[in-house]
């Protein structure tokens, strides 16, 4: 068995910290704003939506009566109970995606509808870059501090495993900025996404790592008015579960027109 990404304990004591000081919310925002856009091109009314989210007080209100299911390990669904299922800024947690997604198909009725949204690979990558070349420089050494998060190719494979039609998938990029890498830090305790990492270092950042981390990611990411840029990627998977009504693609050479017919481009 491949050791454990994620310290699901100190997951929830994060979460716990934020929720008591009042989480900052602006992600899970954005998040929220684009589901409920991409449910708003859906020609079709949902009667038994649910959503697995570790912040129920924010995605509650997403869809009108659904039920959220907490994103443990094993998800709290009966076979073919629902809809619609939104995996909701969860799966990157996940200590085996490819599982949370089969979950959520298989809690699916014929032609319902699956949504995920979750950080996706870019996310703090200047943050990641920073501490691991300051930690190199000034320990000699590299501890795990940044959760490495999925590329959209990687996480896009997941929904034909697990036998999920029309699959698409596809990312949204938000810039942001930062007075320094301390306000930065603080925003992520304040979301409740500090170190999770099962294979962390249990003691804090030692000062001198800090101080040269600031100083690479000044140097390296400045953003306008002297403060420091940070990259925020929201990647979305969507697939139904499969129906017969569904289209099919054709069989390759089954064209019965020509693609240069149809855009009549200039030939020579």
């Amino acid at each position: 068995m491949p050791p454990a990404l994620t310290d699901r304990a100190a997951l929830g004591r994060n979460r716990a910290r934020a929720r008591r000081t009042g989480p900052a919310t602006f992600l899970h925002d954005e998040a929220l704003a684009e589901i409920q856009e991409r449910l708003g091109l859906v020609n079709r009314r949902f009667t038994t939506p649910a959503i697995v989210s570790g912040w129920p007080e924010i995605w509650a209100a997403a869809v009108p009566g659904a039920r959220v299911v907490a994103d443990d390990d094993v998800l709290d669904f009966a076979p073919g109970g629902h809809d619609l299922v939104i995996h909701a800024m969860a799966l990157h947690w996940a200590a085996d995606p490819v599982g949370q997604v089969i979950q959520c198909a298989r809690a699916l009725r014929p032609d319902g509808l699956f949504l995920a949204v979750a950080p996706g690979g870019r996310t703090l990558h200047e943050l990641r870059t920073s501490l691991a070349e300051a930690e190199a420089a000034v320990t000699g050494g590299l501890t795990p501090r940044v959760l490495p998060m999925a590329e959209v190719r990687d996480l896009g494979g997941l929904l034909s495993r697990a036998g999920l039609a029309l699959p698409v998938a596809d990312v949204v990029g938000l810039s942001v900025s930062y007075r320094t890498i301390r306000h930065l830090a603080a925003d992520l305790r304040a979301m409740g996404e500090g170190n999770a990492l099962a294979a962390r270092a249990r003691r804090t950042l030692p000062p001198a790592v800090l101080r040269e981390a600031e100083k690479v990611y000044a140097t390296h990411f400045p953003a306008p008015d002297g403060r420091i840029a940070a990259t925020m990627e929201l990647m979305f998977l969507t697939g139904w579960a499969p129906h017969e009504s569904q289209q099919k693609p054709l069989r390759p050479g089954s064209a019965v027109a020509r693609l240069a017919d149809a855009l009549k481009p200039v030939e020579d």
